[in-house]
C-alpha cells in the first residue's frame, strides 16, 4: 500500500475546501492535474454534482475517482428510480461511507468532501478517509494542500469542542460571500506552497436558491 501511495500522490494531487454555513454550503478545488513537475492539464475539475443540492470533491489517483464517481451515480439513479426522489445530502454521505468501506480491503485511493444541504436546509460537510469513515463537520479540506490550508481554517472558524453542553452548532459563522473570500484566501496561499495545486479555482456554492459555479485563476508555475 505504501508503494501505491507514493505513486497515487506523484501523479495527480490537487486540493479540495468545503465549508458549512446557516444556509449555504461552498466546496471549491483547484483544476490542475500533474504528474510529478509535469501539468497534464490545468483545466481538470474535481467537483462532481451528485444531486441537486449535493456536490463531491475528490482529490487522489484520478482513475479511483472517476471510478467511485461513476459507482455513485449509478446508486444514486437506482435510488431515484425506486423512491421518485433524490438522495439527500446525509443520505449521500452514508451512501458514500458504504461503498468506500466495501472497497476497504483494496480501497479506492481518493480522499473526500462532501458538501451540500440537509433536511432542514442547513449547510452540511462531511469529511472521509480512505475507506470509508466519516465525519460531519464545519468545515473539512482533503488532498496534497490539505495541511497548508486547514491550521488556517482552524484559525478563522474552530468551532466549540463536541464536549460542550447544550451541544453547539458545527456550521461557520460567516455569511455566503465571506466564506466564499476565505476560500479564495485559502487557496491563494497554498498555490504559493504546494506544486499539485493551482491554475484555477473552481467555487461551488450550494444554497436555497441551487448550485452555482465561480472561477478564479491562481498561479499557473
Amino acid at each position: 500500500m505504501a508503494l501505491r501511495r507514493d505513486w497515487v500522490y506523484e501523479n495527480n494531487g490537487g486540493t479540495c475546501v468545503a465549508i458549512a454555513g446557516l444556509d449555504y454550503c461552498v466546496v471549491a478545488a483547484d483544476t490542475r492535474l500533474s504528474i510529478g513537475y509535469s501539468i497534464l492539464t490545468r483545466d481538470h475539475s474535481k467537483i462532481c454534482n451528485l444531486a441537486d443540492k449535493c456536490v463531491l470533491a475528490s482529490s487522489g489517483f484520478q482513475g479511483d475517482i472517476k471510478a467511485l464517481h461513476k459507482n455513485l451515480a449509478a446508486k444514486h439513479l437506482i435510488y431515484q428510480h425506486q423512491h421518485n426522489k433524490q438522495m439527500s445530502c446525509p443520505a449521500m454521505g452514508q451512501l458514500l461511507s458504504n461503498t468506500l468501506y466495501y472497497k476497504r480491503f483494496f480501497p479506492y485511493y481518493a480522499f473526500n468532501v462532501l458538501g451540500g444541504l440537509d433536511n432542514e436546509g442547513k449547510g452540511c460537510v462531511y469529511t472521509y478517509d480512505a475507506v470509508g469513515s466519516y465525519e460531519r463537520v464545519g468545515y473539512s479540506a482533503q488532498g496534497t494542500g490539505a495541511t497548508l490550508i486547514i491550521p488556517v481554517l482552524d484559525n478563522q472558524l474552530k468551532s466549540p469542542s463536541p464536549l460542550l453542553l447544550p451541544a453547539k452548532d458545527a456550521v461557520t459563522p460567516l455569511s455566503e460571500s465571506e466564506a466564499v473570500d476565505l476560500v479564495k484566501d485559502v487557496f491563494a496561499s497554498a498555490t504559493e506552497r504546494d506544486i499539485y495545486t493551482g491554475d484555477k479555482l473552481e467555487i461551488v456554492v450550494v444554497n436555497a436558491a441551487g448550485i452555482r459555479r465561480d472561477y478564479i485563476e491562481l498561479r499557473k508555475d
